[in-house]
């Protein structure tokens, strides 16, 4: 679960850190062409930023073509890319990318949390984007030679971290729409610290069905920034109505799908009179979150309630707030993690969700997942 770091690299060559076994397993020879130059001018590193906007000292690229296969893996300092004009990535959007972090315990070591998710799941969406396969556990240990180099912008606090953000590019030189001949996979790293510029307990959120995120047959279940641009206008909408993210639904009978960039979970007294934490199926629609897996991984274990993965509408949740059967609601994800609900605009009308208290699970879950993110607690499973 926990994928803990060795030591840092310090020369300009394929150093391997051997202060877990399991850090190398299964990393191929490719791993060792590794070629690591490092930055002769390190940045100032800030105390307080917003998120995204500060980047580390080191990058990771890989280049990709179909007649030479994939070339050895460079880190690097941080510089920007050159594209051609025509890179299909920029016309069509032949492009994805993942978001996980690295945490630093109370031990000093570090750690990324359940990184073999992440690259299963970019390697489904380099398959739906009809990019190239790559071996996910080489590129794993490339990424944590990077954080190895860049460990020093690793925060020292359970509240903040260093986010990591593979990205894999179309760079084919051709506006015609066709499976890439080249591309670029590449990795950046930035500190991380809320996501939410709020002091609010809890966010709000707008809803209103003449938006739709994704639809069966779509990419919604992929990481491709497509499904985020396409997002901004409604965001702004809900600004408009003094919400932070929007609610999004789908199909006629308005089903609750997720929150902005996030999984959306609601714990509350079910139509059955069951105590339920439920969050919508993955039927193509919806992002196969770590962080929703965590979630219900944790909860099953608990054994305190019913946990399910099925569809809800806001007719449902409308009635259950109106007969107060409704505990809790959240958002999950890598950024947020666990980001407690307390206003839906929905129709006109103002839905004040309950907040969380200490004994709340967004609470426990909140305390559980920072204890195993940061090595207070070994394993989720």
């Amino acid at each position: 679960v926990n994928w803990a770091l060795g030591h840092r690299a310090t020369e300009s060559s394929a150093v391997c850190g051997r202060c877990c076994p399991q850090d190398c397993a299964g990393a191929t020879a490719e791993v060792f062409d590794l070629v690591v130059q490092l930055s002769s001018a390190l940045k100032t590193k800030p105390h307080a930023v917003d998120f995204g906007t500060v980047f580390t000292d080191h990058m990771l690229t890989v280049e990709w073509s179909v007649t030479e296969g994939w070339q050895a893996p460079f880190i690097r300092p941080f510089t920007n890319l050159s594209l051609h004009p025509a890179c299909s990535s920029l016309h069509y959007g032949i492009q994805l990318f993942e978001g996980f972090k690295v945490y630093r315990g109370d031990d000093s070591r570090l750690r990324l949390f359940r990184p073999m998710l992440n690259m299963s799941r970019m390697a489904d969406s380099a398959k739906r984007a009809c990019l190239p396969a790559f071996d996910q556990t080489e590129l794993l240990e490339c990424i944590r030679r990077l954080v190895e180099v860049d460990q020093d912008w690793v925060p020292q606090s359970d509240s903040a971290s260093l986010y990591i953000r593979p990205t894999f590019i179309s760079t084919e030189p051709s506006l015609g729409v066709k499976r890439p001949g080249r591309a670029l996979l590449y990795v950046i790293l930035c500190q991380a610290g809320s996501y939410f510029n709020s002091e609010a307990d809890a966010i709000s959120l707008w809803a209103d069905p003449k938006y739709t995120r994704a639809w069966k047959g779509g990419t919604g279940d992929c990481k491709m920034g497509g499904n985020y641009g396409c997002s901004l206008f409604a965001q702004y909408e809900a600004d408009d109505y003094g919400c932070q993210q929007v609610l999004w639904l789908y199909g006629q009978d308005h089903q609750i799908t997720e929150a902005g960039t996030m999984n959306i979970f609601l714990h509350w007294i079910n139509q059955d009179g069951e105590e339920e934490l439920a969050t919508p199926p993955l039927d193509g629609i919806i992002l196969p979150g770590i962080t929703r897996r965590s979630i219900l991984e944790l909860t099953r274990k608990w054994g305190e309630f019913k946990v399910t993965e099925r569809y809800l509408t806001m007719s449902q949740l409308c009635c259950a707030l109106k007969q107060q059967r409704v505990k809790e609601m959240f958002g999950s994800g890598t950024a947020c993690m666990i980001c407690p609900i307390g206003r839906i605009v929905y129709l006109g009308e103002n839905l004040h969700i309950p907040c969380r208290d200490k004994q709340s699970v967004t609470s426990r879950l909140t305390k559980e997942l920072t204890d195993i993110q940061v090595g207070g607690c070994p394993h989720i499973c």
